[in-house]
């Protein structure tokens, strides 16, 4: 595929431990914009998504944010974006964040990035849709859960391909090429004879 035009990146609404996970996702942010791709996030002034979000504003790139009508104040709305999606739920929140993307980048963050990038792997499964999706493996941060995909292939649960078609790294560049050569394809999800009970 060509390059992304609006990225869909989740991350933590709090910034860690480590200066690192600011650093990174303000390089992202930056690396975005000087690319002019778009920045499509959930619409927060705080943690990780605040940094990434206001390194794509300064670069003079463009920012979207989608974000529950409960969450405007808990998550600080950011008051600067190019624009501010304000939606009823959550489920709306993930579908119209998809709609706008053609690429999904996990930075460091919880549960709520879990769920948010989960959801587009299981949909890339089942062929919902063929876009790129990686993680951006800052200080190791996601190195316990690619060794959790290693193990979920080899006890047949998630085919090889499909593993594979997810990128973990940390160099920034390197995840830019890999999102312009990118492939999509669709594995479909097996269903042994063992699963199938009468």
């Amino acid at each position: 595929m060509p390059q992304p035009t609006a990225i869909c990146v989740y991350c933590g609404s709090n910034s860690g431990r480590h200066p690192e996970y600011a650093e990174q996702a303000h390089a992202f942010g930056t690396e975005m914009a000087r690319r002019g791709i778009a920045l499509i996030y959930g619409g927060g002034n705080v943690g990780l998504m605040g940094v990434v979000a206001d390194a794509v504003l300064a670069g003079g790139g463009r920012v979207v944010g989608v974000i529950p009508r409960q969450l405007v104040e808990l998550e600080v709305a950011h008051p600067g974006l190019t624009e501010l999606v304000v939606v009823e739920t959550m489920h709306q929140r993930k579908t119209r964040m998809y709609e706008l993307s053609d690429a999904f980048v996990a930075l460091p963050g919880g549960f709520g990035t879990m769920d948010e990038m989960f959801e587009m792997l299981t949909w890339a499964q089942l062929g919902l849709h063929r876009y790129p999706c990686a993680f951006l493996d800052v200080r190791g941060y996601y190195r316990d859960l690619r060794t959790l995909m290693e193990h979920m292939v080899d006890e047949a649960f998630v085919k090889a391909a499909q593993r594979d078609s997810i990128w973990f790294g940390d160099d920034i560049a390197a995840l830019f090429d890999w999102m312009r050569d990118y492939e999509g394809s669709y594995t479909p999800k097996w269903i042994s004879s063992r699963s199938v009970h009468a």
